[in-house]
């Protein structure tokens, strides 16, 4: 197919010539420029495109067409090319379609009309467009086929690191035909499930988090021996953190253990976050924080598990799982918090066999028709519900407490309770489940009246409760009985500093009691479990992180 393509949709002749005549002037030599008048005729030719094997780069769209606007015609062509950058070409008037194509398609600019002169008022936005869509190394990730058992947690653990990491895929049940065509093609069989193709014919059978990273094109180790900033977790704090180190000249490597964006990222919608009017999905603040990240030249490793961390002179060392060290002049701890196991008879067996962990988004669709239970009471656990109830025949709510008042938003409870198919059941716990090779149903226990049910339930999500990732801090700074890291004027006591302090001041806000080791988000004691305050944390332990390395 040659060179990858811009494409143009606008149902005004002059105007749609025009932006071609413009957009031929500049990239023709490079790109493609293709011009439709209307978005059928633009969705066709992307389906002629995708059966060529040809690549998008930029998607530009009228907002005010007949029979499908801009916003509908982009949300279309996502499916198609969800790599290719896109934007709105609007009036003056339009701004405020704009701005809610920005927050809720996931459009990365808008261009008003008229553009003249286009050197000032287009080039520069195409040019944007375009670093980013190459800054993706465009990778055809969407060959990547994965084959499988639906009701298999290693199969499940696939698909949502896969998911989570925004990396496209094609799923094959292993007894499809196809499926079962790749595992006689690859010389193996059902021993080897869950089975993943590379776009280049290469089988990995049950591949480790490393090669599953490595085949979808994500780095997996360093760059360098030495850092001015490394950062553990990939949450909003983490990426917050990244950001603004990397935007300040420091050289930031961020590690992530699975997939960047933590809880936050698995989020169906997150609706009070500043900016976002119309909210906007954990995937796309994600997708947006790594791009905004990768602009800055951060580094970002994932599969890359940290277990251990020491001061080593001036330096603050990171040893990895396999051995490996990496070190830096400072370190965040942004690792974030884990929901807490379910401890409940029959759980853990059917644990990504129906029983899942978070929102799980892969399993939407197949939630189609079925009862889906959900326990816990905080936003999470709200977001979650209507995600699902979207799919879901019946999504119930089940809350240990009296109400959800004391946990959840307000702008979340009064939108479930808008939702015929979402109930809410105060002072109820699970105590039990139980399935052959799935969850086929769960035991409640009400509080209330001490009374026990079994109730049929295909599907089981779990947003109880959060346990911070430290362990493998170990003695290295301190945390409280909960393995919160202390940090600032949580060190102090009796107005005296941590033991082993050996500089002539206090602890920074968020500076932990190894100087030049700081903690943002929820791994830290008493912090605020809202995505805005992770982000305001990060950046504040960049400014901090300055402030150390001038004293240094």
């Amino acid at each position: 197919m040659g060179h990858p393509a811009i494409l143009t949709v606008d149902d005004d002749p002059s105007v749609s010539r025009a932006i071609a005549r413009d957009l031929r002037r500049r990239y023709g030599e490079h790109y493609r420029i293709i011009r439709a008048s209307s978005a059928d005729d633009a969705l066709e030719a992307l389906r002629d495109l995708k059966l060529r094997g040809g690549r998008v780069a930029v998607l530009l769209a009228d907002y005010r067409m007949p029979q499908m606007n801009g916003i509908e015609f982009l949300e279309q062509a996502m499916d198609l090319f969800p790599h290719a950058r896109r934007a709105l070409l609007t009036a003056y008037a339009d701004t405020d379609a704009a701005i809610q194509a920005i927050n809720v398609v996931d459009v990365d600019h808008y261009l008003l009309k008229p553009w003249d002169p286009p050197e000032e008022k287009l080039y520069p936005v195409i040019d944007a467009l375009i670093d980013a869509w190459q800054a993706t190394g465009d990778r055809e990730v969407e060959d990547i086929r994965v084959v499988g058992h639906r009701w298999s947690e290693p199969s499940y653990q696939i698909r949502d690191f896969l998911a989570r990491n925004l990396v496209p895929y094609r799923w094959l049940g292993a007894d499809d035909p196809e499926g079962r065509r790749l595992l006689d093609a690859a010389g193996v069989g059902p021993e080897a499930i869950p089975l993943v193709v590379k776009a280049d014919g290469r089988a990995l059978a049950q591949p480790s988090p490393s090669e599953l990273a490595e085949a979808a094109g994500l780095a997996t180790a360093p760059d360098r021996d030495f850092y001015d900033l490394i950062i553990v977790g990939g949450g909003p704090a983490g990426l917050g953190a990244a950001v603004y180190g990397a935007s300040e000249g420091l050289k930031t490597l961020l590690i992530e253990r699975r997939a960047v964006g933590g809880q936050a990222g698995q989020s169906s919608r997150i609706e009070n976050y500043l900016g976002f009017p119309d909210g906007i999905s954990g995937a796309q603040l994600t997708d947006r924080a790594r791009r905004q990240a990768g602009k800055f030249d951060a580094e970002v490793l994932t599969t890359r598990e940290v277990t251990g961390l020491r001061p080593d002179g001036s330096a603050r060392t990171l040893t990895f799982a396999d051995g490996g060290e990496v070190s830096a002049h400072a370190v965040v701890l942004a690792t974030g918090v884990a929901y807490r196991p379910l401890v409940a008879d029959g759980v853990a067996e059917l644990t990504g066999s129906g029983v899942f962990y978070g929102s799980a988004a892969t399993e939407g669709p197949s939630c189609a028709g079925s009862d889906v239970y959900i326990i816990g009471g905080a936003n999470s656990a709200g977001q979650a519900a209507l995600f699902f109830s979207r799919y879901a025949r019946s999504v119930t709510l089940l809350v240990r407490g009296d109400s959800l008042e004391a946990s959840m938003s307000y702008y979340l409870i009064q939108q479930l309770n808008k939702i015929d198919n979402i109930r809410v059941r105060t002072r109820c716990e699970v105590v039990g489940a139980r399935g052959d090779g799935r969850l086929e149903a769960i035991t409640i226990c009400d509080s209330k009246n001490g009374l026990t049910t079994t109730v049929e339930c295909g599907y089981l999500f779990v947003f109880i409760g959060a346990e911070p990732r430290t362990d493998w801090l170990g003695d290295a700074v301190a945390r409280d009985g909960k393995g919160f890291v202390r940090t600032g004027p949580d060190l102090l006591r009796d107005g005296g500093r941590p033991p082993g302090w050996d500089r002539d001041r206090d602890p920074f806000y968020l500076e932990c009691s190894v100087p030049g080791i700081f903690a943002a988000g929820d791994v830290r004691a008493s912090s605020v479990k809202r995505v805005a305050s992770a982000v305001g944390e990060g950046a504040m332990a960049v400014t901090l992180v300055h402030r150390y390395l001038e004293a240094q």
